[in-house]
C-alpha cells in the first residue's frame, strides 16, 4: 500500500469502526469492505464502491409489489405505495428533537433522467451496513436479529393508535422496494448517517437484475 515505516494509519469499516484485536472477529468477515486511512475521521478523497451480493427471485423484481397490493385489490393502490414510502421517513425521524421535515417531490424533468418520486427527510440517515441490509428481500425491519444491523436501529413500534403522524402508517406490511418496483423500475437511496461524515448511496434497479 506504499506505507512508510513510520507512518500511522488505521484499518476500519464503512462505518468508521477501527478494527483492533479485540473486535477483530466480529468486524473482520468474508466480503466485509474496509478502509485503510490516517485517522478514523480521515475525510475521503473520492467516492468509493461496496458491491451487494444476493440472489433474489425472479419474481422479486419482475413482479415486486403486486402479490403484496392484492389486498388493496377494487381500491388505487398507488397511496398505499407512497404511504410506505413515507412511513420510512416518519420512522427514520421519530427521534428528532427539533422540526421534523419529509418532502415528497414528482420530478418530470427529462433531463434530469427519467420521471421518478423522491421523498426527501431530515431523519438519522442510515449506515452502509444498514443500506444493505434494506436491499435484502424479505428483511424486515422488524425481524432483522443478530448479525443484522437494523436499518431502524433502536425504533419502537407506537402503540395501535389512530394513524397519525406519530404512528406507522403502513397497513398491509408492504416493504419498501416492493413499493419502490410497484411505482418504477429502479430505487436510489442517498443517506447520510447523523454522527458521521460519510454520504452512502444505494441502487437498485431492475434494469440492473
Amino acid at each position: 500500500f506504499g506505507i512508510a515505516s513510520d507512518e500511522n494509519f488505521v484499518i476500519t469499516t464503512t462505518n468508521r469502526k477501527e478494527i483492533k484485536e479485540d473486535n477483530f472477529s466480529d468486524l473482520v468477515q468474508d466480503g466485509v469492505t474496509l478502509y485503510l486511512l490516517q485517522s478514523v475521521d480521515q475525510i475521503l478523497l473520492s467516492a468509493t464502491k461496496e458491491r451487494i451480493d444476493f440472489l433474489p427471485h425472479y419474481d422479486t423484481l419482475v413482479k415486486s409489489g403486486m402479490y403484496e397490493y392484492y389486498a388493496s385489490e377494487g381500491q388505487n393502490p398507488l397511496p398505499f405505495a407512497l404511504a410506505e414510502l413515507i412511513d420510512n421517513s416518519l420512522s427514520a425521524t421519530s427521534r428528532n428533537t427539533g422540526i421534523r421535515s419529509i418532502q415528497i417531490k414528482l420530478l418530470f424533468d427529462d433531463s434530469q433522467g427519467k420521471p421518478a418520486v423522491a421523498v426527501i427527510d431530515n431523519g438519522r440517515g442510515m449506515t452502509s451496513k444498514q443500506l444493505n441490509n434494506w436491499a435484502v428481500y424479505r428483511l424486515s425491519k422488524f425481524t432483522r436479529q443478530g448479525d443484522f444491523e437494523s436499518d431502524h436501529s433502536g425504533y419502537v413500534r407506537p402503540l395501535p393508535v389512530p394513524r397519525s403522524l406519530n404512528s406507522d402508517i403502513s397497513y398491509f406490511g408492504v416493504g419498501g422496494k416492493q413499493a419502490v418496483f410497484f411505482i418504477g423500475q429502479s430505487a436510489r437511496m442517498i443517506s447520510k448517517p447523523a454522527d458521521y461524515q460519510d454520504v452512502h448511496e444505494l441502487v437498485l434497479s431492475k434494469e440492473d437484475f
